[in-house]
């Protein structure tokens, strides 16, 4: 998940936030940017290249906080923009029910999910994306994947707290799990 400053009105400042990951779950958005074919099936994943904290590199979806008085459609837009760059022309779809839901905890074990900094809920999305995706912000890279390549070991391996596993449903959510 995205831990990056931001600046605008109503944002908590990192005090603030750290008060606030200690006392209640934050809401966060995460998006699987995916090409699709004419038929609408998926073709390829899109899969950002970061460094963690700890300096390894990882894999990661799209995916961040949700600002207070901020409608979701608006955080996962603000998000893949922030993400994959302006030019991306994410497909939200008008429907804005989520592919599942994910709960993050700071202690491992409760769900697949981990966040060592908080307990997170998290609305995750499959969105097509049209564009030209230059990976922004922190990314490193974005890499497109075929679905059998996403769900390989090798690539599974490089998606740390959970990423992998929401990866696996929302490609059983698309029906590229045979």
């Amino acid at each position: 998940m995205s831990d990056t400053t931001e600046t605008t009105p109503g944002w908590l400042t990192s005090d603030e936030l750290e008060q606030a990951r200690n006392r209640m779950p934050i809401l966060y958005v995460e998006a699987v940017p995916v090409r699709v074919d004419d038929n609408g099936e998926v073709t390829s994943i899109g899969l950002l290249l970061g460094m963690g904290r700890d300096g390894s590199v990882s894999r990661s979806l799209v995916s961040g906080r949700v600002l207070h008085h901020e409608r979701v459609r608006d955080a996962l837009l603000r998000h893949l923009e922030k993400d994959l760059g302006p030019a991306a022309l994410p497909r939200v779809p008008a429907s804005l029910q989520p592919f599942t839901v994910a709960e993050y905890f700071p202690t491992q074990g409760i769900t697949p999910f981990h966040d060592p900094r908080q307990h997170a809920v998290s609305l995750a999305y499959i969105v097509p994306v049209a564009g030209d995706c230059r990976p922004r912000q922190d990314a490193l890279d974005l890499a497109w994947f075929s679905p059998q390549e996403a769900l390989s070991v090798v690539v599974q391996n490089e998606m740390p707290g959970g990423h992998g596993v929401l990866l696996k449903q929302a490609l059983a959510h698309a029906g590229c799990l045979s």
